[in-house]
Protein backbone atom coordinates (compact mmCIF):
# COMPACT_ATOMS: atom_id res chain seq x y z
CA UNK A 1 0.00 0.00 0.00
CA UNK A 2 2.87 2.55 1.12
CA UNK A 3 4.51 1.79 -2.37
CA UNK A 4 1.29 2.59 -4.38
CA UNK A 5 1.04 5.76 -2.44
CA UNK A 6 4.60 6.71 -3.16
CA UNK A 7 4.19 5.80 -6.63
CA UNK A 8 1.17 8.16 -7.06
CA UNK A 9 2.86 10.81 -4.80
CA UNK A 10 5.93 11.40 -7.37
CA UNK A 11 3.55 10.85 -10.47
CA UNK A 12 4.75 7.38 -10.78
CA UNK A 13 5.23 6.48 -14.73
CA UNK A 14 4.44 9.92 -15.94
CA UNK A 15 7.47 11.79 -13.85
CA UNK A 16 9.72 11.64 -16.88
CA UNK A 17 7.68 12.08 -19.81
CA UNK A 18 6.48 15.26 -17.83
CA UNK A 19 9.84 16.59 -17.07
CA UNK A 20 10.66 16.32 -20.51
CA UNK A 21 7.69 18.19 -21.88
CA UNK A 22 8.40 20.80 -19.40
CA UNK A 23 12.25 20.96 -20.16
CA UNK A 24 11.53 20.63 -24.51
CA UNK A 25 8.70 23.51 -23.70
CA UNK A 26 10.97 25.95 -21.51
CA UNK A 27 13.14 25.60 -24.55
CA UNK A 28 10.94 26.02 -27.33
CA UNK A 29 9.65 29.00 -25.86
CA UNK A 30 12.42 30.38 -24.84
CA UNK A 31 14.65 30.22 -27.66
CA UNK A 32 11.60 31.20 -29.82
CA UNK A 33 11.28 34.48 -27.26
CA UNK A 34 14.95 35.14 -28.30
CA UNK A 35 14.77 35.15 -31.62
CA UNK A 36 11.23 36.86 -32.06
CA UNK A 37 12.08 39.83 -29.49
CA UNK A 38 15.85 40.48 -28.96
CA UNK A 39 16.41 43.05 -25.98
CA UNK A 40 15.72 46.74 -26.82
CA UNK A 41 18.89 47.67 -25.12
CA UNK A 42 21.37 45.08 -24.74
CA UNK A 43 23.18 45.80 -21.03
CA UNK A 44 27.20 45.67 -21.59
CA UNK A 45 28.63 42.95 -22.36
CA UNK A 46 25.35 41.79 -23.95
CA UNK A 47 24.95 40.56 -27.52
CA UNK A 48 22.36 42.51 -29.21
CA UNK A 49 20.99 39.30 -31.09
CA UNK A 50 21.19 35.86 -30.16
CA UNK A 51 23.20 33.40 -32.05
CA UNK A 52 20.64 32.26 -34.62
CA UNK A 53 22.45 28.91 -35.35
CA UNK A 54 22.71 27.72 -31.92
CA UNK A 55 18.68 29.54 -31.29
CA UNK A 56 17.62 27.27 -33.86
CA UNK A 57 19.28 23.86 -33.15
CA UNK A 58 18.04 23.95 -29.40
CA UNK A 59 14.54 25.32 -30.97
CA UNK A 60 14.60 21.55 -32.97
CA UNK A 61 16.49 19.97 -29.81
CA UNK A 62 13.33 21.48 -27.42
CA UNK A 63 10.66 20.31 -29.96
CA UNK A 64 11.84 17.15 -30.45
CA UNK A 65 11.89 16.55 -26.56
CA UNK A 66 8.41 17.85 -26.25
CA UNK A 67 6.83 15.82 -29.59
CA UNK A 68 9.05 13.02 -27.87
CA UNK A 69 7.19 13.69 -23.96
CA UNK A 70 3.53 13.75 -25.65
CA UNK A 71 3.72 11.13 -27.83
CA UNK A 72 4.70 8.44 -24.55
CA UNK A 73 2.05 10.30 -22.47
CA UNK A 74 -0.53 10.02 -25.25
CA UNK A 75 0.07 5.91 -26.17
CA UNK A 76 0.00 5.51 -22.08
Amino acid sequence: MQVLLAAELLLGNDLLPLLVLALGGALVVGNAMALVRPPAKPKEGELSRAPVGRTVTMLIVGSLAAVWALASLVTR
